[in-house]
Formats: structure tokens, C-alpha cells, sequence
């Protein structure tokens, strides 16, 4: 019958006696345990993906899911709207952005007094 002997890091002695199989067995479960303990709690948690930068596109589609454009929104308030989200962008960027979800029919675009508003 297949005898093992480990001894631990502790200094702990422990004899393991069975089958080949069941030897096999835990001695891969001890190996298994020691490397669990040597390897640092961070580093065996699972990794996550890192989340990717959100586009001024999303950040638009948010606002249009969160009932944002309910009023009509002239840009400026767009603009001031993801400032306080924490997203700063120039208006030379955000106008062929809601542009583009006007022609995808995800807002509409109203001209009032010389200005163009934005609804949902």
C-alpha cells in the first residue's frame, strides 16, 4: 500500500496511507492548499476585464434612457448636463454627435429662435 509523509511549513508531519489513487489524490489537494496559501489574497481573486472609457456616444445614450431629453434640450444643456456626470466636452464635439442620433430617429431636432433644441 502507497505510503506518503509531508511535512507542512508549520512543521506539522503528516503520513498518508491508501491506494495509489487516493495518495494521488491528496496530495494534490495539500499541494493545492500550500499554493493557495502562498500565493497573496489579491492576486487570486478573479480578474476582472477593466471597464472601458465610456464614449461621448454612451454617455448621450444614457442621457436619452434616463428621460433626459423629455424637455427640449438646446446643446449647452447637454453639455452642462455630462460636466456634472463628470465627462467635459466641447460643444464643437457634442453637435455632430446629436446630429448622428437625429438621423438615426433616437431624437429630434426643433429650431427655436435661431436655435436648434433636441427632444426625445
Amino acid at each position: 500500500m502507497p505510503k506518503a509523509v509531508i511535512t507542512t511549513q508549520t512543521g506539522a508531519t503528516v503520513a498518508i496511507e491508501g491506494t495509489q489513487a487516493e495518495v494521488t489524490a491528496l496530495l494534490g489537494l495539500f499541494e493545492q492548499g500550500e499554493r493557495d496559501r502562498l500565493i497573496p489574497p489579491e492576486t487570486r481573486s478573479i480578474q476582472l476585464a477593466p471597464k472601458s472609457k465610456p464614449t461621448p456616444m454612451g454617455l448621450l445614450a444614457e442621457l436619452i434612457g434616463s428621460g433626459f431629453f423629455s424637455t427640449p434640450r438646446e446643446l449647452g444643456s447637454v453639455r452642462q448636463a455630462l460636466e456634472e456626470q463628470g465627462h467635459f466636452y466641447p460643444v464643437t464635439t457634442l453637435s455632430p454627435l446629436m446630429l448622428r442620433l437625429v438621423r438615426r430617429k433616437e431624437l429630434r431636432r426643433l429650431k427655436d429662435r435661431k436655435r436648434w433644441t433636441y427632444v426625445g
